[in-house]
């Protein structure tokens, strides 16, 4: 079984990314199972941030390292909460204060249109070459939460595609139109492409 460094102790996202991997062979190593890295997330895009995160891990543990950078950007807010998502609330914010700020701040709000997008960055502990991806998923705004399912901003984005907001969707139909579901499938293809070139413990 080949080993990946999961750079996030989000539990919810290393079940997401665990069973679109799957069928890779690979395993993944949570990062409060290895040498753990405090990262500053203070890139100015999600792809800087992701980077910053899987490389300090990939070193720190000496084995290849997979980190995230995802958030919700709001046409109405002018791409906001954006790389700021996980904090939009403030430093130390929950899923809840995030999701009421957000309210508030689409309160009366006609244009309702927002997308997730997500990065992942796999890095090497000894090279400097590393593979990334991106994902995007189309969706609204609600006005009011619903659903129990999920986490993050998922109560309040309706995806079109799936007809349901992503907090009603089961793992399998939010995964199937995600952003961290289309970046994983990117990410996926590329590892099929190059995995006899890749070392992987």
């Amino acid at each position: 079984m080949k080993r990946l460094v999961l750079a996030s102790n989000n539990a919810k996202k290393r079940q997401e990314i665990e069973k679109i991997l799957a069928g890779l062979g690979i395993a993944l190593l949570p990062a409060d199972s290895t040498v753990f890295v405090y990262v500053e997330e203070d890139a100015d895009s999600f792809l800087g941030n992701a980077k910053k995160k899987a490389e300090a891990f990939a070193k720190a543990n000496h084995l290849p390292a997979l980190a995230d950078d995802s958030g919700l950007c709001v046409d109405a807010l002018k791409g906001e909460p954006g790389i700021y998502s996980a904090r939009f609330a403030g430093e130390h914010a929950c899923d809840a204060d995030n999701n009421a700020k957000l309210l508030a701040e689409m309160a009366g709000e006609e244009q309702r249109q927002a997308h997730f997008m997500c990065v992942l960055y796999l890095a090497f502990p000894d090279s400097e070459d590393g593979l990334s991806a991106e994902g995007i998923v189309h969706g609204e705004i609600l006005s009011q939460e619903t659903g129990d399912s999920g986490f993050g901003y998922d109560p309040l984005f309706f995806c079109p595609e799936l007809g349901k907001n992503f907090a009603s969707a089961s793992a399998e139909e939010k995964a199937s139109v995600s952003h961290r579901g289309r970046a994983l499938q990117s990410l996926s293809a590329q590892l099929q492409a190059r995995f006899v070139d890749l070392d992987l413990p």
